[in-house]
């Protein structure tokens, strides 16, 4: 009975002892920071945290990549509730032999280590990445038609946001060692390459109807985007080539600057003019773009809007004149043979009169071809230079100019020789001088843009 009394109370004795260290240590394999403390109590524990001196070493797995200034801890008696805090979390009822390492950031920021070392780590993962090969991501394209997917290759690169997350979690370490988590490609088997894919499945089913003056072209994508791949922002590079020499093909065949019209005379007569100032073409560059553009935004139809011409306005003239071989039924009329001028409106003539045009014998000819009225003006003075007079000014009624070189219909009160012969040796500097008396009626019968045919 004393022998099994005595192991009773031994028992009960050692017990107790254990209990009140489990009560008042912490477990032997617990530290803190990377500060080992096992077995000491809380206050002990906080006193080795503010004797922690931090080198401020960082690693990169096992290479030091920033050899930062030695500081101290700023743990204080404030932070104590908050390894109590850490006490309880560990505590066992019997002695734990299971390592542990809690992170405990003190009330009292390092500014050092918040701000000044996580600035220069930055910098220097950025400079180390400068010279680190990138991870190539795989990505669906477009080749000759067909939807192909290139491979992905690996890099070297840090990922400089994986490794400032694990700089955050561990701050408060002596040293400060990070994953050397490296940017990782976009697999070919991955949900953003798939949606590529899809991307380009439905763009070359698309089809936009192209409107140039009254003709509609159906432009379809799988004839006319070969080449294409989907960018990181989900947007389509299209390799335009194909598509701009389509809307060249249509601008050669359809446009009419600088080309022949078919012109059918007063008299009935048929005749070819060529196209001066008169005229307009589709800017290829642009059209092309929104078109392009047309098939990225799901676009069914779309009207051509870049279209240029020369002379006065960069407007292409007579692009809304579809009737007469693209002249129109309003124009003005100028026989240099006859000397005589007729001004048509909607098909019908508004007025019609002898002319003097431009004097013959000395090469200042009315410039024939197809031009258009730049503008209107009343009064207006005139000045410019002709044979035998090299500095003229003078003032008309009327100024309706349709070439840049300064010739245009205007009256001539000064003009005594109305002759139809009167052009050879005694014509205007080139312009279509009219009598007075009809000035104002082929005046108010004149368009601006109004096409000018002269032959």
């Amino acid at each position: 009975m004393i022998v099994i009394s005595s192991v009773i109370l031994i028992a009960a004795l050692i017990i107790a002892i254990m209990s009140y260290f489990q009560a008042t240590r912490f477990n032997a394999h617990v530290s803190i920071n990377g500060i080992q403390v096992g077995r000491l109590t809380t206050e002990q524990a906080l006193k080795k945290l503010k004797e922690q001196t931090l080198k401020n070493d960082v690693y990169i797995g096992k290479e030091q990549i920033f050899d930062g200034k030695n500081t101290k801890a700023k743990f204080s008696k404030q932070d104590l509730p908050e390894v109590n805090q850490l006490f309880k979390k560990q505590w066992t009822w019997f002695p734990s032999l299971q390592s542990k390492n809690y992170a405990l950031m003190p009330k009292e920021l390092d500014q050092y280590r918040a701000k000044i070392l996580k600035k220069d780590v930055l910098k220097r993962i950025n400079a180390l990445n400068k010279n680190l090969k990138a991870p190539k991501d795989a990505y669906a394209y477009l080749d000759k038609g067909q939807i192909k997917v290139s491979k992905s290759e690996n890099g070297q690169k840090y990922d400089t946001g994986e490794l400032i997350q694990d700089y955050d979690r561990q701050e408060y370490n002596s040293e400060i060692h990070l994953k050397a988590i490296r940017l990782l490609p976009i697999k070919s088997n991955s949900q953003t390459v798939e949606k590529e894919k899809n991307i380009l499945k439905e763009l070359v089913t698309r089809t936009v109807d192209y409107k140039v003056q009254n003709k509609t072209y159906s432009l379809k994508a799988s004839e006319l985007l070969k080449n294409a791949a989907v960018s990181k922002s989900m947007k389509v590079d299209i390799d335009m080539g194909d598509l701009k020499n389509k809307i060249a093909d249509i601008n050669r065949n359809q446009s009419t600057l600088n080309k022949k019209y078919t012109f059918k005379t007063h008299s009935g007569s048929i005749i070819s003019v060529q196209g001066q100032s008169y005229g307009w073409a589709l800017n290829v560059s642009k059209e092309t773009k929104r078109i392009r553009d047309a098939f990225e935004k799901g676009k069914a139809s779309l009207k051509a809007y870049n279209v240029y011409g020369i002379g006065y306005s960069t407007y292409g003239i007579g692009y809304h004149n579809t009737t007469n071989h693209g002249i129109g039924n309003t124009y003005a009329e100028v026989s240099i043979k006859e000397q005589r001028i007729w001004i048509y409106k909607n098909g019908q003539l508004k007025a019609t009169t002898n002319v003097v045009t431009g004097r013959h014998n000395t090469n200042e000819d009315t410039p024939v071809g197809l031009w258009y009225i730049m503008y209107k003006q009343s009064p207006s003075t005139l000045e410019g230079s002709e044979a035998g007079n090299p500095h003229y000014s003078v003032k008309v009624n009327y100024w309706a100019p349709f070439t840049n070189s300064g010739c245009g219909f205007h009256d001539a009160s000064w003009r005594r020789n109305w002759k139809s012969d009167a052009y050879l040796t005694q014509g205007s500097g080139g312009c279509v001088n009219t009598p007075p008396a009809v000035m104002k009626t082929v005046y108010d019968n004149l368009e601006q843009n109004e096409p000018v045919i002269i032959y």
